[in-house]
This record gives structure tokens, C-alpha cells and sequence, in this order.
């Protein structure tokens, strides 16, 4: 079942195409991962996915029931986001905010599905520590746990392991494939790190200001655009 589908869909800012004719398609249970150089387009296409941003030409479509604010969202962290006062359990279940409507209070089954994913998160300890006290790669767990707490059926991650160190990032890629693999819930990744993207996911989307390539990870290795960015290096 197709979640997300872009349609020859083009993206600008006053008047000046940045990125172009882009289509692929993400499938239930898809690990997507979008690629590039900087200012190759990635934050552009994240808005347009999100709703934030229409396309000038061309069409982003939300498919199989998903709605756009049931996307779990990860963005980039930002110096006032690690020094957010608020306690690990109130940013989990912050990211039930979408789905309590005009309800003015969490319900029940909010809160339980806040501990249920600090629980898978390895964070439940830590749900009465404040979030700004905690390792940076604790942190990104901790908003990785939010945004999974608002979907059940997508996950958009917008560099989640800039700025970590390695421990840190392998932890973080090994929750992801887990959260993918194990709870069947479908990830789009912006990553800078190519080899990272096609030893973990199942497809790959290269952009360059257009789209440059969309396939599986299997055949972007063997592709013009795999062979010159990943240096024809053995991947594991």
C-alpha cells in the first residue's frame, strides 16, 4: 500500500525553481532514504512532504488513508530544542498533540502509548529526567520516541544522527531499523551519509536540484550516481 507519492513535482522560492521533476513512491513497510549534496533540495522536499510547502508544478499525495498530520516528524535539532525545560516524559507525549483534536487533556491510552514507546526507546528509565540534562544521543532518542508517539504508519527524519558520535549514531540507526523492521512502520531518512543509507535501507532517493536517482539501494550501487558517491567501496 502506497503512503506517500510525488508526481513530476517541482519546488520553488520566488519565482526560482530549486528542485525539479521529482517522482517516486514510498510503500507500507518502505526505508527510504533521500540523499545529496547540500542545497541539493532535501529541506525543500521535507516541507512538501510535510504539507508545508506546495509544489508549483506537479502533485505531493498522501495515499492509503494516511492524513498529513499523522506523519511522526523528526527535524533537525536546534540549540534551543537541547535546552527545552520539560521533563523526557512530557516531549514523548507531546507528539500525541495531533491526535487529541479539541480535547483539552491526554486520554489514557495517550499516556500509555508515551511509556509503551519510551519502553522500546531503552528511555524508560529516564522519563522523570529532564530533557535538556540528558546525552545528545539520549536526547535524539527521546525525539525520536515523540515523533513515533504521533504515527503509526510514518516516520520523516530529517538528519537524526548529525552531530553524534559514533556509538551514538549506530544506536540511533539500530532503533530506526528496528522501529522499520519489527513494528512494520515506514521511514523516510534524510541522510548526508551514503554509505549509511544503502547498507540500511530498502530504497534510495539521490537528489541534485532534480531528481537524479530512485530505486532500490541494490541497484542504486550499481547505478552512474552509486558507483561515483560511494567510490566504489565495498559496503558491508
Amino acid at each position: 500500500m502506497t503512503l506517500i507519492r510525488c508526481n513530476n513535482a517541482s519546488f520553488g522560492y520566488e519565482g526560482n525553481i530549486v528542485l525539479s521533476n521529482v517522482s517516486f513512491y514510498t510503500d507500507s513497510g518502505d526505508y527510504l532514504c533521500i540523499v545529496g549534496e547540500n542545497g541539493s533540495g532535501k529541506s525543500t522536499l521535507i516541507k512538501g512532504l510535510l504539507g508545508l510547502k506546495s509544489p508549483v508544478s506537479g502533485t505531493v499525495e498522501t495515499c492509503g488513508g494516511l492524513k498529513p498530520d499523522e506523519i511522526g516528524y523528526l527535524p533537525q535539532q536546534t540549540t534551543a530544542q537541547k535546552n527545552f525545560p520539560a521533563s523526557v516524559y512530557e516531549v514523548v507525549l507531546s507528539g500525541r498533540l495531533n491526535s487529541i483534536k479539541r480535547r483539552p487533556f491526554y486520554s489514557k491510552e495517550d499516556k500509555r502509548s508515551a511509556l509503551n514507546i519510551l519502553e522500546t526507546m531503552g528511555m524508560a528509565d529516564y522519563k522523570n529526567h529532564c530533557y535538556h540534562e540528558l546525552s545528545g544521543g539520549q536526547q535524539q532518542r527521546v525525539l525520536l520516541a515523540r515523533a513515533l508517539c504521533a504515527t503509526k504508519k510514518l516516520l520523516l527524519l530529517d538528519e537524526p544522527v548529525a552531530g553524534l558520535d559514533p556509538p551514538a549514531t549506530m544506536e540511533l540507526y539500530r532503533l530506526v531499523r528496528r522501529i522499520n523492521g519489527e513494528l512494520g512502520i515506514t521511514v523516510i531518512m534524510v541522510s548526508h551519509d551514503i554509505h549509511a543509507a544503502v547498507k540500511y535501507a530498502s530504497h534510495i532517493l539521490h537528489l541534485g536540484n532534480e531528481q537524479l536517482f530512485f530505486g532500490t539501494a541494490g541497484e542504486y550501487i550499481k547505478s552512474e550516481y552509486g558507483r561515483q558517491f560511494l567510490g566504489g567501496t565495498d559496503i558491508d
